[in-house]
């Protein structure tokens, strides 16, 4: 008897957890957000065909909407912006200063659905530019300078993501002025996704530029 309770124990512990595992599965694991701009490293004519690739596929949708990411060939100003992408949605503009040979912080801006918000982004820049703490006296000169400019209503404009349908991301992408468009699958959710755009200085591949410059 002192031996057949113990392993009865054993056998009602095992038959719990089997119940427990039944009744209560293993939540699957998460899905990997989806990415906008080219990864680090990647040659730059990789990623324009990639980005190109991605507007074709999603005009098999026809009208439904999609997030989508757009690189500048180079700086421009807010009101481009706004001229541009007229009906789209704004939903986020990406301003770095160009300053030669100087690495100049990126600096995206969320805004609401009107024009006037749009517009107000370089200024929204600068404040926090303003705020920020940098690390070394040179970092701190650098966003000084940025956020000066940025206030002066400087052609800072990089990139912005957008909401549209293909047809409109199609428009966007002839303008003369736009290097890349990439567009997200139809189910890609908002704020699931990381954003990382193709910079005017970027040539060859996506790599950091020089930094020795005066700012």
């Amino acid at each position: 008897m002192g031996r057949v309770l113990p392993w009865a124990a054993v056998v009602v512990l095992v038959v719990a957890v089997l119940v427990a595992g039944w009744t209560s599965p293993p939540r699957p694991a998460p899905v990997g957000s989806d990415t906008l701009g080219p990864d680090n490293g990647e040659v730059v004519a990789d990623y324009l065909t990639r980005a190109a690739d991605s507007l074709t596929e999603a005009e098999a949708d026809g009208d439904l909407e999609h997030w989508g990411l757009v690189s500048f060939a180079d700086t421009v100003g807010i009101d481009r912006v706004v001229e541009l992408t007229g009906e789209v949605r704004v939903a986020q503009v990406l301003l770095r200063v160009p300053i030669d040979r100087v690495q100049t912080p990126l600096v995206p801006v969320a805004v609401p659905e009107n024009a006037e918000a749009v517009r107000r982004a370089p200024s929204v820049a600068a404040g926090r530019l303003s705020l920020m703490e940098f690390g070394t006296e040179r970092a701190a000169r650098v966003g000084a300078v940025s956020a000066q400019r940025l206030a002066g209503g400087c052609d800072c404009v990089v990139a912005a993501v957008l909401r549209g349908t293909p047809e409109q991301f199609r428009a966007v992408a002839d303008a003369s002025d736009v290097r890349a468009v990439e567009v997200l699958p139809a189910d890609a959710i908002a704020g699931r996704f990381a954003v990382t755009p193709l910079l005017p200085t970027h040539v060859e591949t996506v790599v950091p530029g020089p930094d020795d410059g005066e700012a």
